[in-house]
């Protein structure tokens, strides 16, 4: 019923540590795979000396996490994919919630657990949290992470709530809707790609979901450090690409013409911090987008000619604000902070409440 895919890449220091966590505590509805991105390592060898229950599919190359799992997921034939990270520890019973709420649930094309900080156990981790948005720069936040701050649990998300995102980092899909939607977009390598899938399913009248019964704990950063020019690259490369597939007509100039100010404020912080690197990643993610923006024209078409009748324009999956003035000019770090002076926690479908 469940096929939980692991996709690796010289990873086997993390499968030592975590797959033998995740056989304890998955039971007889899932069978484990792990699809190996060309490694260099003995990762496929450690796997058949340690783990023999685990299922293995060998990739001829790195394709990186889009394409990597696009490829693996075409051999397993199951009602449900959930992709995990090789560097995602699971608690007992993780699964559990996710299956049954998915099974109670057919509007819901996706859900991911509460993700936790490995080593900071109390805190949410970066990547996910327990659930993501984006606010109308589609820059993404999460309930429990701001920006760069994070938030301790203390059980204030515990509700299944209907996110904009979800994060790869463990990720429960419909085989149906991920094939349907077209799959992860393999020319992003790496990086918003969950996103960008989570747009083109919400535009289609699909759900997803934080279900905040099941917990995982993830390390993040395993594959690039946050801190990476190269995770910086592709980041607004791949953002940019995002925004220019999926954002409706009437919005897509103007988000546009505020993201280039906006990006090059970001790459000129990077330059007064010293990160020169990251400084010269943003123009080059810039540059490279407009390179290859228009090799998206026909999926853009695709997707808005696709777009299921009575669906907002792009509503559900925006916030109506910017984080990036809520964060630093109203001081407002926490996700329940961003919604104490103003409107409800839902996004206003509406043109002329598109504001600060």
């Amino acid at each position: 019923m469940i096929a939980i895919v692991i996709l690796n890449w010289n990873g086997k220091a993390m499968l030592e540590k975590y797959l033998p966590c995740l056989i304890k505590n998955t039971g007889k509805e899932a069978e484990i795979y792990v699809a190996d991105n060309a490694s260099t390592d003995d990762s496929l060898e450690w796997i058949a000396n340690n783990a023999p229950q685990v299922k293995t599919i060998r990739l001829e190359k790195n394709w990186g996490f889009a394409e990597g799992y696009n490829k693996a997921l075409k051999n397993i034939d199951a009602e449900y994919y959930l992709l995990l990270n090789s560097d995602v520890e699971v608690t007992e019973g993780w699964l559990e919630p996710m299956l049954s709420f998915m099974e109670s649930n057919p509007e819901a094309a996706v859900c991911q657990p509460k993700i936790m900080d490995m080593y900071d156990r109390n805190k949410f981790e970066y990547s996910g949290a327990c659930g993501g948005y984006l606010d109308k720069h589609c820059y993404p936040f999460c309930r429990g992470r701001i920006l760069n701050v994070v938030e301790e649990d203390h059980g204030q998300y515990d509700t299944v709530f209907n996110i904009a995102w979800a994060s790869g980092a463990c990720f429960m899909i419909r085989k149906k809707d991920y094939w349907e939607t077209g799959g992860l977009d393999g020319r992003f390598f790496a990086h918003n790609e969950e996103i960008d899938l989570c747009w083109r399913l919400r535009m289609k009248g699909r759900k997803i979901f934080s279900v905040p019964m099941s917990k995982v704990y993830h390390v993040g950063g395993a594959t690039l450090p946050k801190s990476n020019p190269q995770k910086t690259y592709l980041n607004f490369r791949n953002n940019l690409t995002m925004i220019y597939k999926n954002a409706p007509q009437f919005l897509l100039g103007r988000v546009m013409r505020e993201r280039l100010v906006l990006d090059y404020i970001a790459a000129l912080t990077f330059l007064f911090k010293g990160k020169k690197d990251d400084f010269l990643a943003v123009i080059r993610a810039r540059r490279d987008f407009h390179k290859w923006k228009h090799s998206f024209d026909k999926d853009r078409e695709e997707i808005q000619k696709t777009r299921v009748e009575g669906i907002p324009t792009s509503w559900s999956d925006f916030m109506y604000f910017s984080i990036l003035w809520r964060f630093y000019v109203n001081r407002q770090k926490t996700f329940k902070e961003l919604f104490q002076r103003r409107t409800p926690l839902f996004p206003i479908h509406s043109y002329f409440q598109w504001r600060i």
